[in-house]
C-alpha cells in the first residue's frame, strides 16, 4: 500500500505507519496543485491536514485511492461529495484536538472579558492605564453554547468551574444527557436572548453558514460577548463588525475567519476584538493525538477493513463488524442474486429484516445489499459510494423490521418492483456457524448456498423434467453439486435450484429452456466481484 502525506504530520503518527511492512510512506509537503495531481494516481491513501486542498478534480485523478485521512476535525478542505461518488472513504480525527480547542475557547473568553491582550500591549508601550481595562467576572454569567458535541461539552464543563449558568442549543442533545451535564436545553432564539457570552461549536454547512447574522445579533442582549473557535463562515463578519462598532456587542474573540489568512478584514483592527490565527488545535499534545489517531485509523481500514471516524460512511467498532459479517455477506449475496433474476428497471426496493437481527443496527447490511445489486452494472462500487449511486439512479428504498419469523431466527427479505412485476428472494442465517442460505425465491421454498453458479429452472410440475435436466447437464459435462425443488401446489409450477460446477454457456441454457414443460431458465453467478475497501 502506498501512502502519501502532504502536510506536516507528527513523527508519532508516521512511526505507526512505518512499522507496517506492507506500507510505503512518502512524505511530500508543499506540493502545488499540479504536482499533487501528477502523482496522486499512484497512491492508495492520502493523509492531509488543513494545508492541502483535495478538490474534485484531484480526486478524479486518484485512480487507486481508497482513503483520504484528515489529521484534525475539519474536512472543509476535502471535496467529500466527489470522494463519496468515487468510493473513497474520508475520515477525520474528531477527538484528537477536543481538549486543546476547549481550552483555547476558555482562554479567549477570559482574555476577552478581562482585556488581557489590550492591557498587555498598553503596558509594553509604557502606559499604566488601569481604569481603561476594567473587566467583568464570569461568575454568575450565562454562557450560551451552540453545539454540544465533544468540544462544546468540554467547554461547558470548564465554564461550570467558574459557576456560570449554561444554556445549550443542539437539536440532537437528549434531555437525559443535558441533565447529566447540568445544562439547560433552549431554542436558538432563547439562547440569543438570554446569554451574556455565546460560543459556537458546530461544523460549517449550508444550514449553519452565517448562523450569527444581523437578525441573530438583533435578538442578543446589549453588551454580549461572542466567541468562535469552530469554523470561519459561521458568523456574518460584516454584521459583527457593525455590532462591535455600535456597542451592541461588547467584544468578540475569534480564532477562525471566513477567509484565512484574513486580509482587509474589518474585525482585525477593532479594539474590542481578540484574534488568534487558527490556534484551537495547535498544541503539542493535539498534534501528536491527531497524528496517532489518523495513523491507527488508516492501519485499521487498510489492513482490517474497519472504518473509524468516517464522515461519508457509517463507522462501527471491530467487535460489532465481526457480529455483522454473516449478515453483510448474506445481504450482498441476496442483492447480487436479485439483480440477476429481475427483469426491467428497478423502481422500488423493499428490504425487510425479521427475527433477532432487528435488534441490531442494520445500516452496513443495507449498504451491502445495495452493493450486491449495483456491482453487476457498476465496476467501482463499495459501501462508501453505494448509497450515493443508488440515490443518483433514483432507486427508492423501503426498509422495515418484523420481530418474529415463523421458520428462522434471522431472515432478510428483498423485494424488487420493476414496472408491473415483482421479484423476491429471502435468505437466512443458520446455526452456531452463522451459515448463509437462500430459503425462498419468488415465493418458492428452496435451500441453496449463495455461492458459485446457480441454475434456476421454472417448469410445469410434471414427471420427467428433472431427469431431462440432469441428462442434459451430464451430456455437457456440467456437474451438479446440489439441487432443491420448490413448488407451491402439486401439479402447478415448480422451481428447481441447481448448484453447478463451472460456467454454463448461452447455448446450453437455450437447450435447457427448450426442454418440455420448462417455462424459464436462468443462471445466477455469484463470482461477480466489484471493488472492495
Amino acid at each position: 500500500m502506498k501512502i502519501l502525506v502532504t502536510d506536516a504530520l507528527s513523527d508519532s503518527g508516521l512511526k505507526i505507519l512505518e512499522k507496517e511492512k506492507d506500507f510505503r510512506i512518502d512524505v511530500k509537503t508543499g506540493l502545488s496543485t499540479e504536482e499533487l495531481g501528477d502523482i496522486i494516481g499512484l497512491y492508495d491513501a492520502l493523509l492531509v491536514r488543513s494545508g492541502t486542498r483535495v478538490t474534485g478534480d484531484l480526486i478524479q485523478k486518484a485512480h487507486k485511492l481508497k482513503i483520504i485521512g484528515r489529521a484534525g476535525v475539519g474536512i472543509d478542505n476535502v471535496d467529500v461529495e466527489a470522494a463519496t461518488r468515487k468510493g473513497i472513504v474520508v475520515m477525520n480525527t474528531p477527538g484528537g484536538n477536543t481538549i486543546s480547542t476547549a481550552e483555547h475557547t476558555m482562554s479567549l473568553i477570559l482574555s476577552l472579558v478581562r482585556s488581557v491582550p489590550q492591557a498587555n500591549s498598553s503596558l509594553k508601550q509604557g502606559e499604566w492605564a488601569r481604569k481603561k481595562f476594567k473587566g467583568v467576572e464570569l461568575y454568575g454569567k450565562t454562557l450560551g453554547v451552540i453545539g454540544m458535541g465533544r468540544i462544546g461539552t468540554e467547554v461547558a464543563k470548564r465554564a461550570q468551574a467558574f459557576k456560570m449558568k449554561i444554556l445549550a442549543y443542539d437539536p440532537f442533545l437528549s434531555v437525559d444527557i443535558a441533565q447529566k451535564l447540568e445544562v439547560e436545553i433552549v431554542s436558538l432564539d432563547e439562547l440569543f436572548e438570554r446569554s451574556n457570552i455565546i460560543t459556537i461549536h458546530v461544523p460549517i454547512t449550508s444550514e449553519t453558514k452565517s448562523l450569527i447574522n444581523r437578525d441573530a445579533l438583533s435578538k442578543m442582549k446589549d453588551g454580549v460577548y461572542i466567541i468562535n473557535c469552530a469554523r470561519g463562515g459561521l458568523i456574518d463578519e460584516a454584521a459583527l463588525a457593525d455590532s462591535l462598532t455600535s456597542g451592541k456587542v461588547a467584544g468578540a474573540a475569534l480564532d477562525v475567519f471566513e477567509y484565512e489568512p484574513p486580509k482587509d478584514n474589518p474585525l482585525i483592527n477593532l479594539s474590542n476584538v481578540v484574534a488568534t490565527p487558527h490556534l484551537g488545535s495547535l498544541t503539542k499534545e493535539a498534534q501528536v493525538n491527531v497524528a496517532v489517531d489518523i495513523a491507527k485509523q488508516l492501519v485499521a481500514a487498510l489492513k482490517g477493513g474497519r472504518i473509524i471516524n468516517s464522515v461519508n460512511t457509517p463507522s462501527f467498532d471491530e467487535e460489532y463488524m465481526k457480529q455483522m459479517n454473516p449478515y453483510m455477506f448474506l445481504g450482498e449475496r441476496l442483492g447480487l442474486f436479485l439483480t440477476q433474476i429481475m427483469d426491467g428497471n428497478l423502481d422500488l426496493l423493499k428490504i425487510e429484516y425479521r427475527g433477532e437481527i432487528l435488534h441490531l443496527d442494520v445500516t452496513p447490511v443495507t449498504l451491502c445489499i445495495l452493493r450486491g445489486i449495483l456491482k453487476t452494472v457498476i465496476e467501482e462500487v463499495n459501501i462508501v459510494n453505494v448509497a450515493y449511486l443508488a440515490k443518483e439512479r433514483g432507486i427508492r428504498i423501503i426498509e422495515s423490521k418484523t420481530a418474529i419469523d415463523e421458520e428462522f431466527n434471522d431472515v432478510i427479505l428483498l423485494e424488487a418492483t420493476c414496472g408491473n412485476q415483482v421479484f423476491s428472494v429471502e435468505g437466512a442465517i443458520f446455526g452456531a456457524r452463522k451459515e448463509a442460505r437462500i430459503v425462498r425465491i419468488n415465493g418458492y421454498h428452496v435451500d441453496a448456498v449463495p455461492a458459485g453458479n446457480l441454475l434456476l429452472v421454472t417448469n410445469e410440475d410434471k414427471p420427467g423434467v428433472i431427469g431431462q435436466l440432469s441428462t442434459l447437464l451430464g451430456k455437457n459435462n456440467i456437474n451438479i453439486a446440489a439441487m432443491t425443488v420448490g413448488r407451491n401446489i402439486p401439479g402447478g409450477k415448480a422451481l428447481s435450484v441447481i448448484e453447478i460446477d463451472g460456467d454454463l454457456s448461452e447455448e446450453i441454457l437455450k437447450d435447457i429452456a427448450a426442454v418440455d414443460n420448462v417455462v424459464d431458465a436462468n443462471v445466477v453467478n455469484f463470482n461477480l466481484d466489484g471493488r472492495s475497501l
